[in-house]
């Protein structure tokens, strides 16, 4: 596609595009351009500098410059994953603040992670679920916790029909 491009004359030099060509799933029907629905075809387009990396065979050929891009996405999906867990926005204008802030985010996607990974890989609704997901289906349980005579009770109800199930949660 490099020598078809009209406009690659204002670009930096070894400039090249690569384009894939798939068969659109279901998720991208809504997205598709005239085009794409005309033809089937759904197009993806990376424009790269990158010639060769030296020391790695087979590094100038288009399909590993693909498979190159393709797996960057994986990157760009955590960094995604990590602005909805709590990166967005930082709390305040003080540096060690936001170190903490940028810390407790980072091992809040950890555990997103590994929760997924390990815990949930049986259950295909939640094993690749995004961060609002799991929040919504497992942290967010109606409960209540009461204090009477130096007892602390945490009722959690069930969810449906049913009675509410008590847990004694000690003197804590």
């Amino acid at each position: 596609m490099t020598g078809l491009n009209q406009r690659a004359g204002n670009w930096i030099d070894g400039l090249r595009l690569i384009v894939r060509r798939t068969k659109p799933a279901a998720r991208h029907a809504k997205k598709l351009t005239d085009l794409e629905k005309r033809t089937g075809w759904r197009y993806a387009i990376v424009a790269t500098s990158i010639r060769r990396i030296h020391g790695v065979p087979g590094s100038h050929h288009p399909q590993w410059l693909d498979a190159l891009h393709r797996s960057h996405a994986g990157v760009q999906d955590q960094v995604r994953t990590n602005k909805a867990i709590g990166l967005r926005n930082l709390p305040s204008k003080s540096w060690t603040v936001n170190r903490g802030w940028v810390l407790a985010a980072n091992i809040a996607a950890d555990l997103a992670a590994w929760t997924r990974l390990l815990g949930l890989h049986d259950q295909p609704d939640l094993a690749h679920a995004e961060p609002g997901t799991l929040r919504y289906r497992l942290l967010h349980l109606p409960a209540k916790l009461t204090t009477h005579a130096r007892r602390r009770t945490l009722s959690i109800s069930i969810p449906g029909p049913g009675p509410t199930r008590s847990n004694s949660a000690g003197n804590a």
